[in-house]
């Protein structure tokens, strides 16, 4: 039940090469009290490593858990890592032609460390295959991808919205003049940026709204100003009634264009810069670095109305032809299996 841009990207590819007949066994840990140690969900077999405390010993505890379930690799056809290719590292070696693959999700922090790139180095190597999600790894990583993904969207759930880019937005589904944050509370989000800017705005547009959908080390310093809901699974439901999406990582940001909301996504540092602009749909977000700049754009676009129409039609247009099934095909000639 973790709620992540990993987790999501797990699941919905899952759920479509289930349908495809395909059988999929996921791994991972058991993060809170309460979680079944094997459960089946939406037709995934679920297997959770439990007890793993925090420190030095935390991938010997995960080596040893593999070790004891050893059946799991031995009945898999295939073996796909998502970012943890360590949890794999030495049964790698046990099973020489065992295809073995990797997606790289994101980043881990700034400035990136050499240990992290010496860890996706030997995870390239290792694997047979990879898909990036994103393109900038290839410059701070120096990985060779396969392919380089996003992320998807629900193409039905986005077709509740306009169905025709140049149509405008019915009065049913019409924001409110405020904006809405999904993500989490830490540096790579931007959250401070966001907060300040809409301080800002705040003493140009009292009435202007702010929603914030997440959770995070920076929860309680947020809380002084605004109101925090923490994680929700409906989170993309909140973009209805909103007129802006303040998110800054890709999967919130193709699902903030499906659902026809102009986003503003925070580079706050190089490394991000290259994440946010090195992206296809760079020129179809505002991509910006400081809480002035956001406060200015926002108002505006609020006296500019047909401007920001133009750009989400266009965002909208794109991200609609970015489906999950599009991204399951890339697995699925990743792994050379029959689409």
């Amino acid at each position: 039940p973790h709620i992540g841009g990993v987790e999501k990207h797990v699941l919905e590819i899952s759920k479509i090469l289930i349908k495809k007949g395909h059988k999929i066994v996921v791994v991972a840990e058991k993060h809170q009290e309460g979680l079944m140690s094997e459960e089946k969900v939406e037709g995934i077999e679920v297997y959770r490593i439990p007890d793993l405390k925090e420190n030095w010993s935390k991938k010997f505890q995960i080596w040893k858990w593999t070790w004891e379930n050893i059946e799991l690799i031995k009945k898999a056809d295939i073996v796909h890592c998502h970012d943890v290719f360590f949890w794999y590292l030495p049964f790698r070696f046990l099973y020489l032609k065992k295809p073995v693959y990797t997606t790289f999700h994101g980043y881990e922090d700034y400035p990136l460390r050499l240990k992290f790139i010496l860890m996706h180095k030997i995870a390239e190597k290792l694997s047979m295959g990879n898909i990036c999600v994103g393109e900038f790894m290839k410059k701070w990583y120096g990985t060779r991808p396969n392919f380089v993904s996003y992320g998807g969207v629900d193409k039905t759930n986005s077709e509740k919205f306009p169905p025709k880019a140049d149509q405008p937005m019915p009065e049913k589904v019409e924001s409110s003049k405020g904006a809405v944050f999904i993500g989490r509370l830490d540096e790579q989000t931007g959250i401070k940026i966001y907060a300040d800017a809409v301080k800002l705005i705040k003493k140009k547009i009292p009435n202007f709204e702010f929603k914030i959908i997440g959770d995070g080390k920076f929860r309680k310093e947020i809380e002084k100003d605004f109101k925090v809901l923490g994680f929700r699974k409906d989170s993309k439901k909140y973009f209805s009634k909103y007129h802006f999406a303040f998110v800054s990582r890709y999967l919130s940001i193709l699902e903030a264009m499906a659902a026809k909301r102009l986003v503003f996504a925070v580079s706050d540092n190089p490394l991000k810069e290259d994440y946010l602009k090195m992206a296809p749909f760079a020129k179809l977000i505002n991509i910006i670095n400081s809480e002035n700049e956001l406060a200015k754009r926002i108002i505006y676009f609020l006296k500019n109305s047909k401007e920001k129409e133009k750009m989400v039609n266009k965002a909208y247009e794109w991200a609609i032809t970015k489906t999950w099934k599009n991204v399951a095909k890339q697995y699925l000639l990743l792994w050379k299996q029959p689409l």
